[in-house]
């Protein structure tokens, strides 16, 4: 693993790190952005900027087996996407940059087994909602130091507040972002985090986004209610802002390169005939929340078909990755909580509009698919909910004894508050939702899985206080297995 992040010299372009993503059987993109005044624009000359990359078997770089030059372009922020390929499958690599007399940071990504490999097992973890304000990164910092194939990052990369006095742990550097240069430097904010970084340049990164990346609970075109930008032509102008500045500091592809206000996220990543990873994006293209937004009495408008959480063709195009894969585990990653809950204990119900509970019919055209094409062992990765669930996923949410299709784990944030005057009311409420298994609302931290030919251990990882910039260990809060064949998640 490279060695700790140091502090950047001084002069260096380097100041946000490194990165990696997109793996693949025979290569991976690496990602990063000059910038000697982050928070400002990025302090580089309005020129193109050749950067050299090299990609080595070994961290002292005596081996390198890639390498070439990238041009950094001022109207992408001067970031750097290199699309590396022909590589061995199923290796680990070094890589670094070099530009104006200086050189960044080493680090470590791998490119995946090839598709008709059959590995024995792999580990990955998966992260979401790291509110800058909310605390520090010491889920990072953790997460840096286990031993990990990838990170599958499920949104809520950057939040697009203010500050806010009275509850942060430290400070957003402007008011809320709405423009291109608002959303670069807000990214460049989090990217300066150096366990973050530490995080980044140890493992490659699978990315998703979710709202908080453009504004909170936006649906599609139709902006959050009070919003800064209330009008449809306003509010495309800033989702294409945010979009634009998502790409320039993720490690993306080409293919995810937007086009206005619209990108192409979702997609799929293999890990051999072991795990296929299918990605969704549940903002871009859902249709607005019924009723309004928030926890509430579902109204008819919440069962109505024509209600979609990912679009008709990016329906299909799940069902499609699910029916022909002929991988062992395949894991959905997504933004918000699939399983039903009602948060009412009692008589009466209550249920969260922003999640899969607000779009009841296109979660039953779902599930439907996974109790009658039956793909292997389908496991639902969620963020978004800043706690921790464990969910069976059944055909019939109102019938206890129907049949259990799948398993969803949701993870806590990595800094984001949970209002913990929620927390009594659902456990108060677990009774009345028999498939959920498990919850916690107290800790942020990440979700660590190992897969083999025979189970899926999942380890929901937790640290101390956010708000407490000493570092912070991590300890394993629960754990849970799923067995190969079996769906559903047992207690261990």
């Amino acid at each position: 693993m490279p060695s700790a992040a140091a502090q950047v010299e001084a002069g260096s372009p380097f100041t946000l790190g490194v990165a990696s993503g997109e793996p693949a059987p025979h290569g991976f993109l690496l990602w990063t952005r000059l910038a000697r005044d982050p928070l400002n624009g990025g302090g580089m000359p309005n020129e193109p900027i050749n950067v050299q990359w090299q990609v080595a078997t070994d961290e002292a770089f005596s081996n390198v087996v890639k390498q070439g030059t990238f041009t950094a372009k001022p109207a992408f922020a001067h970031s750097v996407h290199v699309a590396v390929s022909n590589l061995p499958s199923n290796r680990w690599f070094f890589y670094r940059f070099r530009a104006q007399g200086f050189i960044s940071r080493t680090g470590r990504t791998r490119t995946m087994p090839g598709l008709g490999s059959s590995p024995r097992d792999m580990q990955f973890a998966f992260v979401s909602c790291q509110d800058y304000q909310a605390g520090y990164y010491h889920a990072y910092d953790n997460l840096a130091q286990e031993d990990l194939d990838l990170v599958v990052h499920l949104g809520d990369y950057t939040y697009e507040y203010g500050p806010e006095q009275a509850t942060s742990a430290r400070l957003h550097s402007s008011d809320e972002v709405i423009t291109l240069s608002d959303y670069r430097n807000r990214h460049a904010q989090y990217k300066t985090d150096l366990d973050l970084q530490e995080a980044h340049a140890a493992f490659p990164f699978v990315v998703t986004f979710d709202d908080h990346e453009v504004e909170n609970n936006y649906a599609d075109e139709i902006p959050e209610e009070g919003s800064n930008t209330p009008s449809r032509d306003a509010f495309l102008r800033r989702r294409a802002a945010a979009y634009r500045a998502y790409y320039e500091h993720m490690p993306l592809r080409t293919s995810s390169l937007p086009k206005g206000p619209d990108m192409r996220l979702y997609r799929r990543s293999q890990f051999g005939n072991l795990a296929r990873f299918v990605v969704l994006d549940t903002r871009q293209y859902r249709t607005d929340q019924p009723c309004g937004d928030g926890i509430k009495d579902r109204c008819p408008e919440a069962l109505a078909p024509s209600q979609t959480m990912t679009g008709p063709a990016q329906e299909t195009w799940v069902k499609s990755e699910l029916d022909n894969s002929k991988a062992l585990w395949n894991l959905i990653g997504q933004q918000t909580m699939l399983a039903e809950y009602d948060f009412q204990a009692g008589p009466g119900e209550l249920f969260n509009m922003d999640q899969w509970d607000g779009y009841v019919a296109a979660r039953n055209r779902l599930l439907g698919f996974l109790l009658q094409r039956r793909p292997s062992n389908p496991v639902v990765l969620t963020g978004d909910i800043h706690s921790s669930w464990v969910h069976d996923l059944k055909s019939d949410f109102d019938n206890p004894s129907s049949t259990t299709v799948g398993t969803e784990f949701v993870g806590t944030s990595i800094t984001s508050d949970f209002p913990p005057p929620f927390i009594a009311p659902i456990e108060a409420a677990r009774p009345d939702n028999p498939h959920t298994k498990f919850f916690d609302g107290t800790f942020s931290g990440y979700v660590v899985c190992d897969l083999n030919r025979t189970r899926m251990k999942v380890d929901f990882r937790i640290v101390g206080d956010v708000k407490e910039p000493a570092p912070q260990p991590a300890t394993t809060l629960a754990t849970f297995e799923v067995q190969n064949g079996r769906p559903g998640a047992e207690r261990v």
